[in-house]
């Protein structure tokens, strides 16, 4: 089942077009990697599918992005509601530092609305144990965010991402600022979320696109160079441009 579906989407910074027709599908409880060079275009389309991108001054998209069927550019849709429903972790773990583990977590849920305390509680401990920091920090709630680890960081940003329930979590090259063992962390927790989560992540480290992926997308230029199974773009890609990738002849 297709969780979100981009369709002939371009975008721009200013004058400058960075992304050029580009359609993929990513399906529910399933990862997507998208791959390529810096500079490509792989963080812009992933901002683009939250409506983050139109966030900078100067930036536009044309094009669709369908989540349940609806295009999220569409005028009367309320792009703080899409991302709630589509939720992103950034490059680098960014809790707020001085604000406590338990505060940091349901940060998200307490721009929504008032919740009653115990349920606030609740989504939080769920939120915690979703991104498998809960046995890690039960005893450390009240202490603040910015006394973790790096790794644990930015688990902490998964579980604010998660708090607020979601059905899709964009990530952003969620372990190039992290340790090794922290990456594997992550990378197994990718795993444990696509039961739940469609997951689309923008890595540069193609091994980690291998192991977690089970669709990858090779982007060029700001265009779809090829999308398909990851075992076929890494094992037995049509296009020459997406071997000589893989297999680092260049990039």
């Amino acid at each position: 089942m297709i969780s979100l579906e981009v369709k002939q989407l371009n975008a721009w910074f200013g004058n400058a077009q960075v992304l050029r027709s580009i359609d993929v599908a990513a399906a529910d409880r399933s990862v997507t990697a998208i791959i390529g060079p810096s500079g490509c275009g792989k963080s812009t389309l992933l901002r683009c599918m939250n409506r983050m991108h139109e966030e900078v001054r100067g930036a536009r998209v044309e094009g669709q992005v369908l989540f349940g069927g609806a295009d999220i550019y569409a005028p009367d849709t309320d792009p703080v509601q899409v991302r709630r429903q589509i939720g992103m972790v950034f490059q680098r773990p960014n809790p707020f530092p001085t604000m406590s583990v338990f505060d940091n977590a349901v940060a998200g849920l307490k721009l929504t609305g008032r919740l009653p305390k115990g349920e606030l509680h609740d989504r939080a401990e769920q939120a915690l144990r979703a991104a498998g920091l809960w046995d890690e920090v039960k005893d450390r709630l009240q202490e603040p965010g910015g006394r973790l680890s790096g790794g644990q960081q930015q688990r902490l940003c998964i579980a604010r991402a998660l708090a607020v329930e979601p059905q899709i979590l964009l990530m952003d090259e969620p372990a190039s600022a992290l340790d090794p063992a922290s990456t594997l962390r992550i990378e197994e927790l990718i795993a444990e979320l696509k039961r739940d989560y469609a997951v689309i992540i923008v890595t540069h480290n193609m091994q980690q696109a291998a192991r977690v992926s089970d669709s990858t997308l090779f982007m060029l230029y700001g265009e779809v160079v090829e999308f398909a199974a990851t075992q076929k773009v890494f094992t037995n890609p049509d296009d020459r441009r997406t071997e000589d990738y893989v297999t680092g002849r260049f990039g």
